[in-house]
């Protein structure tokens, strides 16, 4: 799986107006929904997102800035990827 971030920085809780924390996953194979299992390595705090139609362009929001380990499952294939969020600026 490859995660395409656009609106670089990906910010946490919230992106600033008028923008979006999207992220295109790109799978070489498989199908069916797209969980996400997200850890925040420093609190190892737990996000669980369903993409239900599975890999392609989405809006995934964590709660809290960090780098967070996100663990993916779709259909009978499995991938981690660690993705970093920034804090909103004030």
């Amino acid at each position: 799986m490859i995660a395409v971030p656009f609106g670089w920085p990906l910010r946490a809780p919230r992106q600033t107006a008028g923008k979006n924390n999207k992220i295109l996953w790109v799978a070489r194979s498989g199908s069916g929904p797209l969980k996400i299992v997200a850890n925040e390595q420093t609190t190892r705090r737990t996000v669980t997102v369903v993409l239900p139609g599975g890999p392609g362009p989405s809006i995934v929001n964590m709660p809290a800035p960090g780098c967070w380990r996100f663990t993916l499952s779709w259909g009978n294939r499995r991938d981690t990827i660690d993705i970093r969020y920034f804090s909103t600026p004030a």
